[in-house]
């Protein structure tokens, strides 16, 4: 998987996964203390999120870090 088909599918799996708390971007931003302009680069794969970004989202989602990267 390239690097930008891996960035696109974990956007994908974050929308799912704040969708599924039925959250806006803005609620899991202020839930991780990120602004919303953040979580939409981040859901579009617009950019490259450093394992601590990717760690509070995955406690503001209450999932575990290994839940919110299985890609599979």
């Amino acid at each position: 998987m390239t690097r930008e088909k891996l960035k696109i599918e974990l956007g994908k799996h974050i929308v799912m996964l704040r969708q599924q708390k039925g959250w806006s971007q803005s609620d899991l931003a202020r839930a991780c203390n990120k602004d919303r302009q953040a979580i939409e680069k981040l859901e579009n794969g617009k950019v490259n999120p450093t394992l601590y970004t990717l760690l509070e989202i995955a406690n503001a989602l209450d999932v575990s870090l290994p839940e919110l990267v299985d890609l599979g």
